[in-house]
């Protein structure tokens, strides 16, 4: 039960920060601003349903994808570091989004919002895909495993309910509020990336030492 609550924080706060629906509301009220509530809710219940999908088939199916392009889980850790670490150090920056949008891409987006790029890639990019690879790896027990589907369910049920009432938590929320919110889940992002990276070079550097030696 110890290492299961570690592992459940880990999840919960990697994902939601890579989520970013705190981020994603600006962009999301911009997007939609005219249309109707029940318009919007339509947006918000398709995109957070097509997020999960597509981050749950490439959880369980990342292991597949590994072995058919001949990839390590560990050199896969590296670059999910450095992506991760690229997305945190954006949010600590307090940048909205890495999605920027121009007046012509919101009219021409405007038909179908809640896949490109409400769903990809501003709710489930390639950060949060390669954390529930990774995350995957990591979970050796059924109980971890199960405990990582629960936590993206969960993000996304949240998502929903942030999204759905944007336009009233902007109000409250604040600019600054929002601002302060985001570094503080972009530090935690990239501390996490750090860790990835680690996790990932270690056993590769001490292959390269034991061969080493065994060559000497």
């Amino acid at each position: 039960m110890e290492s299961l609550l570690p592992f459940a924080f880990i999840c919960l706060t990697s994902f939601f920060t890579l989520t970013n629906p705190l981020g994603t509301m600006p962009v999301f009220l911009a997007m939609t601003r005219g249309l109707g509530e029940d318009e919007r809710k339509e947006i918000v219940k398709r995109s957070t349903m097509i997020s999960f999908i597509i981050l749950i088939s490439f959880t369980f199916c990342g292991q597949l994808l590994f072995t058919l392009f001949g990839i390590s889980a560990n050199g896969f850790r590296i670059a999910a570091g450095f992506i991760i670490l690229k997305i945190g150090f954006d949010m600590l920056q307090a940048k909205y989004s890495n999605t920027k949008l121009s007046d012509e891409e919101v009219k021409e987006y405007s038909r179908d919002i809640s896949i490109t790029p409400l769903s990809i890639p501003m709710l489930c990019g390639p950060g949060a895909i390669a954390n529930g690879i990774m995350m995957m790896d990591t979970a050796t027990t059924l109980s971890m495993k199960t405990i990582l589907v629960v936590s993206i369910a969960l993000i996304y049920v949240l998502t929903y309910f942030i999204l759905r009432f944007s336009s009233k938590l902007v109000k409250y929320i604040g600019e600054t509020g929002n601002n302060v919110m985001m570094r503080l889940m972009g530090l935690i992002l990239m501390v996490i990336a750090v860790e990835c990276f680690v996790n990932g070079l270690r056993p590769i550097l001490v292959s390269v030492i034991h061969e080493g030696l065994g060559a000497a």
